[in-house]
């Protein structure tokens, strides 16, 4: 994973987390939804950047040998 793409999903991740507590604290179940999901889609591409740099480490054992 390129160290913009975790910046930016990191990014993406603490806004959805201030996005829900602003939801939370002004009960507004909509922004708090979007925080939810913003949190989920920043998640998600994450743990596809880690399959990628897992799959990377794997090509790199093996051309290692």
């Amino acid at each position: 994973m390129g160290l913009g793409d975790k910046i930016s999903n990191k990014a993406e991740e603490m806004s959805g987390k201030a996005k829900e507590k602003a939801g939370e604290a002004t009960d507004n179940d909509s922004l708090r939804a979007e925080g939810a999901g913003d949190q989920a889609s920043a998640g998600a591409k994450q743990a596809g950047e880690h399959v990628k740099d897992a799959a990377k480490d794997v090509k790199d054992g093996f051309s290692d040998k």
